[in-house]
Formats: structure tokens, C-alpha cells, sequence
């Protein structure tokens, strides 16, 4: 099933629906709190997110992870997100461009209809920054705290 997609039954048929922003903010924030839990961090500062411009999801996926973060790990973390434009590949001029519009697939230079999306409909889970636990804590001398990266696979 790909990502961002559930299954839906409705009248014993099952057809695949785009998931709404606060399942996927709550499926967000379950990974990363599991996430920050295993490293024995006491929270997390910053979860780094792709989000393709075609999701038309930004805004909405930036408030419901704010109210699910309540009472995890997530709670005061701040949610990045990189949103990635819309291109396409136009064989007929054999290039990846934008399209003239968010939901005009045809070339902006030729006008020919370019159905292959390349980028514009990601979410990426990009990075988690973690602030460790308190007793563990390095002072950097500026009275900021460490914090740890780690990248998606």
C-alpha cells in the first residue's frame, strides 16, 4: 500500500483514500516518540519532514502534529518541513520541468501533456533531533544542550 494511503471498505470493496493530515500526524508522531524512547532521549527537538507541494497538506499536518504531540516526547519539538515542488519529466522534450501549474501536467515550454510526476507528492521523514537525557547532558558553554541527528533510511 504506498505511503500517505489507507484502506477504505465500503460495500465490500476495498479502494485505497488519502489519509487525513491527523492520522498521518499521529502515525508521525507515534514513530518518532518510539524513535526517541530506544535512544533514551527525555525529548525531542526537531523532526525535519519532505512534503510534496501536491499533498496541499503543509499547513494542516504542521497544527494536528502540535495537538497530537501533547504528552509525548514530541510535545515542545519543533516540525520542519521542506516543501518540495511539483516537476515532471516531458518526453517530448526529453527534460524535467515544472509544469505551468499545480495541477497542469503539461509542459510549460512544449504544451504536450506530461503525466510522469518526479517530485511533488513525498513525505519524508528527514531527520529527528534529540535532546538527551538531563543527567546526561553536555553544556556546549553557551547554555545550549547537545542534540543528536539521526536520518531516515
Amino acid at each position: 500500500m504506498p505511503l500517505g494511503m489507507i484502506q477504505w471498505e465500503q460495500n465490500n470493496s476495498r479502494k485505497l483514500r488519502p489519509m487525513h493530515e491527523l492520522a498521518l500526524a499521529r502515525s508521525l508522531v507515534e514513530m518518532v516518540d518510539e524513535y526517541a524512547v530506544k535512544h533514551n532521549a527525555s525529548s525531542v527537538q526537531r523532526v525535519n519532514l519532505r512534503l510534496g507541494r501536491m499533498s496541499a497538506m503543509t499547513r494542516a499536518l504542521a497544527v494536528c502534529f502540535e495537538s497530537v504531540a501533547r504528552g509525548t516526547a514530541c510535545e515542545r519539538a519543533e516540525l520542519s518541513i521542506e516543501e518540495v515542488p511539483l516537476t515532471v519529466f516531458c518526453s517530448y522534450c526529453d527534460e524535467v520541468k515544472q509544469p505551468s501549474g499545480l495541477y497542469s501536467f503539461r509542459c510549460s515550454a512544449c504544451g504536450m501533456p506530461t503525466p510522469n510526476i518526479v517530485t511533488g507528492r513525498e513525505m519524508q521523514l528527514v531527520s529527528i533531533e534529540l535532546r538527551a537525557e538531563t543527567s546526561h547532558l553536555r553544556d556546549n558553554s553557551a547554555g545550549e544542550y547537545e542534540s543528536c541527528s539521526a536520518a531516515s533510511g
